[in-house]
């Protein structure tokens, strides 16, 4: 099997200091750790990083501390985009262009619900036009548990049409194995990503080109593994079934604080809860129990 031209890309998680602010200094040891494990990429900003509450100004304040601390933008560093107007989603995507990043995870419309794809195409016309010659690598976000948007067949191959030069793939985070093995069959010349660990092998297998997952923050060695050789993981499967039974923000976090030992990663931004004490030891002791297994 040949690499995957995408592979995998950490949703990073983002810390938060006491008095609410992002903790760069964490954010930028933890993205080269994920790089270090394994991960192609990171992806700033995603739903993992819990990008829906960044602020535009936090977002040219990190990106700026990733140039600085010497990452790559252009092979390193992808970002999250997440607007429900096409005004400041344009602006988010602007940023990120200008700062050379590598790729744009752009989440649909999601304030807006039961829209028509006639809708939904018309603002990402719109979007993609307003971004002029500088628009590329944009990657679709399915998500549609989140956003109650979903992305269509249809609507995809309609954007791939007539974007061409700006939409490079999909990443389907809908859970329905055969909605994406769908997508790879029609529209297999994108980059079909997997939100879903549970399901990253069998996808690459069938031809999709890799990942953009919250489960590298904690797993990139073993994530990596299955991306270039489309192997399956019972492992992975496990872990993913303890953090799934809880937020899975707040569990992804419990756990980098546990293995880093740095409680301060346990933060979560309003309206997000950190888990109890409680919560914790319990997750803590069911993911160490499926880490063991062989």
């Amino acid at each position: 099997m040949s690499k995957p031209s995408f592979g995998l890309s950490c949703a990073v998680s983002t810390p938060f200091d006491a008095n609410g602010a992002i903790d760069m200094q964490r954010l930028i040891a933890h993205a080269k750790r994920c790089r270090t494990e394994g991960a192609d990429s990171i992806t700033l900003f995603g739903t993992t990083g819990e990008g829906f509450s960044v602020s535009f100004e936090e977002r040219v304040r990190a990106i700026g501390a990733f140039k600085t601390a010497g990452f790559e933008m252009a092979r390193e560093v992808g970002v999250g985009i997440m607007a429900a107007s096409v005004g400041d989603a344009a602006q988010q995507c602007r940023q990120a262009l200008k700062a050379g990043c590598r790729h744009l995870l752009l989440a649909p419309p999601f304030y807006a619900k039961n829209v028509s794809d006639d809708g939904l195409f018309a603002w990402h016309a719109e979007l993609f036009t307003s971004l002029g010659e500088t628009a590329r690598d944009v990657i679709l976000y399915h998500l549609p548990d989140v956003t109650a948007v979903r992305l269509s067949l249809d609507l995809i191959g309609r954007l791939k049409i007539a974007f061409p030069k700006i939409v490079r793939g999909v990443k389907d985070s809908g859970g329905d194995l055969t909605h994406s093995e769908a997508l790879i069959a029609k529209h297999g010349e994108l980059a079909i990503l997997i939100g879903d660990e549970r399901h990253l092998a069998h996808i690459v297998r069938k031809g999709g080109q890799g990942a953009i997952c919250g489960m590298a923050n904690l797993e990139a060695k073993r994530l990596r593994a299955m991306v270039l050789q489309g192997r399956d993981d019972a492992v992975i499967t496990a872990l993913v079934d303890v953090v799934v039974g809880y937020p899975v923000l707040s569990a992804i976090k419990t756990m980098i604080a546990h293995r880093s030992g740095d409680r301060e990663w346990q933060r979560m931004r309003p309206p997000l809860d950190k888990l109890t004490d409680e919560r914790r030891a319990r997750l803590i002791a069911k993911y160490a129990a499926a880490s063991a297994q062989t």
